[in-house]
């Protein structure tokens, strides 16, 4: 006689008839690492480590907006600490003398002058590389953009010496152009790499189906590649503005009293005043402020670029 089985099978539902299929639940759908690492950060004792940590960075900055509040006499007896228990200490003189100051006026208008094309020209240049390699047929393509990757290896240092004999010759040494194109070409083979991976993940159907529509490559690239790599776009747009706003090399270099940044102009002062904290501080925490706005007001789609492709 067979064995009797003691599986247990699933009960039908009340007054289903005996030929009645039993529903089986779909298994639950695995999570990916990206869901499961913000899982994780939703925890309260997480976010209360964070919070701390997060306190911890930020008392440097506290402390340098502190002491762009604080005269110089008192910035040499006491630390900036101390001014929290006496508000009285703190004003907004230093900023006016900064401001006021026609060569750190000139300087802050310097770098915005110099930040803004070489972020606008990386990126517009970049996309539209980035959108030839990706999808047009041409010849040399593949070997193109290996020498374009090739590229990303050479160090900054290499090029400063040839470059600035170049723009000396064409006249470009010591000037905002000069300084603007020397950023543009040592962000466009980063930018390029970046963008042309992010096209090339975009569905060929999308491409495909618009092509039959009638719509051509700049129809194709303005209306459906831009729209769709506008994390990866934004996500390039910040770090190519924070890496050229915060440069003193290339500026130290090739840009001459005229046209000098903040960075450099901060690092004169530091030469020349080495306890002049009362325009060191306000000036290094102007030259923090705008790459802070920038960063938190396109926070959202570059977290949407780091996390492109992690969650399917």
């Amino acid at each position: 006689m067979a064995a009797e089985s003691f599986v247990e099978r699933p009960s039908a539902p009340v007054g289903a008839g005996p030929g009645t299929t039993v529903p089986q639940s779909s298994p639950k759908p695995r999570e990916s690492v990206a869901q499961r690492v913000i899982g994780l950060l939703r925890n309260g004792a997480v976010q209360t480590v964070l919070a701390i940590v997060a306190l911890i960075w930020l008392t440097p900055t506290v402390g340098l907006f502190v002491s762009s509040l604080r005269a110089s006499g008192e910035q040499e007896n006491s630390g900036w600490w101390t001014a929290l228990l006496h508000p009285g200490q703190l004003s907004f003189d230093n900023y006016t003398k900064l401001l006021g100051d026609s060569g750190m006026s000139r300087a802050f208008l310097n770098t915005v002058l110099i930040s803004v094309p070489a972020t606008v020209l990386v990126v517009v240049i970049a996309a539209l590389a980035g959108y030839a390699f990706a999808w047009l047929k041409f010849p040399g393509r593949d070997w193109v953009f290996l020498l374009v990757v090739g590229m990303l290896v050479v160090p900054v240092q290499i090029g400063l010496l040839p470059v600035a004999k170049l723009f000396g010759t064409l006249g470009l040494f010591g000037s905002i152009p000069g300084v603007i194109l020397f950023h543009v070409a040592y962000g466009l083979p980063f930018a390029v790499f970046l963008l042309r991976n992010y096209f090339a993940e975009i569905p060929a159907e999308m491409l495909e189906a618009a092509r039959m529509d009638g719509g051509g490559d700049w129809l194709i690239f303005w209306r459906l590649i831009l729209p769709m790599g506008r994390p990866a776009i934004a996500s390039l747009a910040v770090f190519q503005f924070l890496w050229v706003w915060n440069d003193m090399l290339v500026s130290l270099i090739f840009a001459d009293s005229a046209s000098q940044p903040l960075t450099v102009a901060l690092q004169s002062q530091v030469r020349q005043f080495g306890s002049n904290i009362d325009v060191l501080a306000p000036g290094a925490f102007l030259s923090l402020t705008v790459p802070l706005v920038v960063f938190f007001v396109f926070q959202r789609h570059l977290v949407e670029g780091v996390m492109a492709g992690s969650v399917k």
